[in-house]
């Protein structure tokens, strides 16, 4: 059982997954509901910190290397441009912005994206880590609801 929860946790670690898969997946291996929100929430918030703190940086150093600067070019541009978004629709309501940003569970709109757009839009850490942790609980409501149906999730 263990193994399983260490599965679910991982996956919501993963870029482009987070959240979004592990909740399913964790239905799929049949784990209580709860207890798989709760390590999903954990495991996809976990990165949070140190995408904010180091990302843009990791990501500006590399964009230029033979290797591996198609995919951090990628990587900017995606931020910038999910950044831009953001900023575009939201104006001074940024906080909210970026909660719904990541709490509507759609491909590339997840805690790394918004995180990265985030620091690109030179967010202040402690509203950016806010934002995103209520956006996250939000998908999480969101995919449980999907997952088990509306019937399950409140019994």
């Amino acid at each position: 059982m263990l193994k399983k929860y260490f599965w679910v946790f991982f996956i919501s670690m993963v870029p482009l997954i987070e959240l979004r898969g592990a909740i399913p997946v964790s239905q799929g291996l049949g784990l209580p509901i709860w207890q798989s929100y709760v390590i999903s929430i954990v495991g996809n918030m976990l990165p949070v910190p140190f995408i904010y703190l180091f990302a843009r940086k990791v990501l500006e150093w590399g964009r230029d290397k033979p290797l591996i600067g198609g995919f951090f070019r990628w990587c900017l541009t995606k931020g910038e441009h999910g950044g831009q978004k953001l900023q575009e629709k939201a104006g001074r309501g940024l906080f909210v912005a970026l909660m719904l940003f990541v709490g509507i569970p759609l491909p590339g709109t997840g805690a790394w994206t918004g995180t990265l757009a985030a620091s690109i839009l030179d967010m202040d850490f402690k509203s950016s880590v806010l934002a995103v942790m209520l956006g996250v609980l939000l998908a999480g409501v969101i995919m449980m609801v999907g997952s088990v149906g509306l019937f399950g999730f409140i019994f």
